[in-house]
């Protein structure tokens, strides 16, 4: 699991080798067949990623990764499918990254079905505040962005996008300020500061 992590961004199908592996030996745990479906959808195996998340919900009882069931389930062509598993969730009982998330996957599904509309109403959500850049805006900003610009709104969809930029930039810089610089020990430091 841990190689699995390390290697997602960089070699997804390594990384889906290393979450296979790990579920050959401990399958009926729920961190193993949610790391398969990461893994399994990274590599755009959608159907796997469906399998594998609908027995993490099982053997886990969460919704934490209710927005990759849903936009695996419109990698499989199943948008309709894909809106009512995201219907029968509480969205109010959800970590706000993840309802973020799912708005943004629903959204999609609605765009499938070319219900351009009601993808952009998805997307009206509390957390949609222009104002304001959290870890989700980007996303969500340019999801919206996306949606506008189908509609034919394109100075809207600009305008979105612009937002959605400001956002990383802000985020990119909040996280380079939380980086940490490690020291390592000066070989004869400790001793001089002994003398002293």
């Amino acid at each position: 699991l841990a190689m699995a992590a390390r290697l997602i961004d960089e070699d997804p199908a390594l990384a889906h080798e290393h979450a296979l592996a790990a579920s050959r030996s401990a399958g009926r745990i729920a961190i193993v067949r949610e790391t398969v479906a990461i893994t399994a959808y990274a590599i755009g195996d959608f159907a796997l990623a469906v399998r594998e998340l609908r027995t993490f919900r099982r053997i886990s009882g969460r919704d934490d990764q209710i927005a990759l069931l849903v936009d695996s389930e419109r990698g499989v062509g199943r948008p309709d499918r894909a809106l009512e598993v995201g219907r029968a969730v509480d969205r109010s009982a959800l970590p706000v990254d993840v309802r973020v998330e799912l708005a943004i996957a629903m959204s999609g599904a609605r765009l499938d079905l070319g219900e351009n509309e009601r993808a952009l109403q998805e997307l009206d959500i509390p957390e949609l505040d222009p104002d304001r850049a959290f870890s989700w805006s980007a996303g969500l900003f340019a999801a919206r962005a996306a949606v506008l610009e189908e509609l034919g709104r394109v100075d809207e969809a600009g305008e979105w996008m612009r937002r959605a930029q400001i956002a990383q930039s802000a985020i990119d810089a909040v996280d380079a300020d939380r980086e940490v610089i490690v020291v390592e020990e000066i070989e004869g430091r400790g001793d001089e500061h002994a003398d002293r």
